[in-house]
């Protein structure tokens, strides 16, 4: 058997098609509508999403709220600078994270935040360069953290957010996630209300963005990946829509890429809650979703692999040749693709 490579999902991006603002109104962006049957490209705005929906159809959103999980302190012992991103509750103050500089944060080493708002103290090192940190605090520690934490923006995003709640979605309702589900930020509330207006279905699950988003595929076969789990929950009322949705033959159309592993794993494993690690590449058989909405991937990231895996890989990257002419601005706070 022939391994796939890496290297096979790399396509030419200029620094300047990266987006570095949110687009206002968040309905005006782009929007490229790559049809899987015939191929064909076009060119819309996103309000005319709506088009390409019947009533019956079924979205299906991630209504996870991103926390401000970017925390730059000082090491007690040094006075020097340190980052930890959390990235997964794990019970009891103790969190998964980043941390920087990793070489010089092991075990026992503290960080103060806040001048001593809150503090955390490095309890193991994991696999991976993650490590446990245990938080110490006083008072609610939500609110301490939207006064000192930062959003987690990702690296190639170069300038601070005016207005934290631009990197939520408009739905976003459980807290948990270190980046946005970012196929969402084009929704407002008068686009939902004129898609239900339509009699197009909606409904809404959990994942909490975790460690997936941020780490790079290193190794040269795609086989050789091993994708960080992240914590989910379906609520029964959305499960049973998807079931009604099928049984009628109509589209269920997922908001972004974490719907789709959400989807897919819950499937695949029959639990409607747990911790998915779901890697989703080229040869995949979908079995729950039939359309995606999504916006442009990093090269070589497990993202366009998904993307690939859905409609073709030499499909995305005409697609992605097509939005790079044509100016459409790329990742988190870039334009959208419906493949459909």
């Amino acid at each position: 058997m022939t391994l796939m490579q890496v290297d096979d999902f790399y396509y030419y991006l200029p620094e300047s098609s990266i987006a570095q603002k949110a687009i206002e109104p968040r309905d005006s962006s782009r929007l490229l509508v790559l049809k899987r049957e015939s191929v064909d490209l076009e060119d819309k705005i996103f309000t005319d999403i709506i088009d390409y929906l019947t009533p019956g159809d079924l979205l299906v959103f991630n209504d996870t709220r991103v926390i401000p999980a970017r925390l730059l302190g000082k090491k007690q012992k040094t006075g020097g600078a340190a980052e930890v991103l959390l990235l997964k509750e794990k019970g009891q103050d103790i969190f998964e994270a980043l941390v920087r500089p990793g070489s010089r944060l092991k075990k026992g080493a503290k960080i103060d935040f806040g001048e001593g708002l809150l503090t955390a103290e490095v309890v193991s090192q994991l696999d991976q360069g993650l490590r446990l940190v245990k938080l110490s605090y006083e008072g609610n520690f939500s609110e301490i953290l939207d006064k000192i934490g930062e959003m987690p923006l990702p690296p190639y995003i170069h300038e601070k957010l005016a207005d934290k709640e631009r990197y939520q979605t408009v739905y976003n309702k459980n807290p948990g996630s270190a980046a946005a589900p970012t196929a969402g930020l084009h929704f407002t509330p008068r686009l939902l209300d004129l898609i239900e207006k339509k009699g197009i279905k909606t409904a809404f699950l959990t994942l909490h963005v975790g460690l997936g988003t941020f780490r790079p595929v290193k190794e040269s076969t795609i086989e050789a990946h091993k994708m960080h789990s992240e914590v989910y929950e379906i609520p029964k009322k959305t499960w049973e829509l998807i079931q009604e949705t099928k049984k009628e033959h109509k589209k269920v159309v997922a908001v972004g890429t974490t719907v789709v592993r959400t989807l897919e794993a819950a499937y695949k494993d029959g639990k409607l809650k747990g911790e998915t690690d779901i890697f989703i590449y080229p040869g995949y058989d979908f079995k729950v979703i039939d359309a995606l909405i999504t916006n442009f991937h990093l090269p070589k990231s497990t993202l366009l692999m998904l993307v690939s895996a859905f409609t073709g890989r030499e499909n995305i990257l005409k697609a992605y040749e097509h939005a790079v002419l044509n100016g459409y601005r790329f990742f988190s706070l870039g334009d959208a693709m419906l493949i459909i």
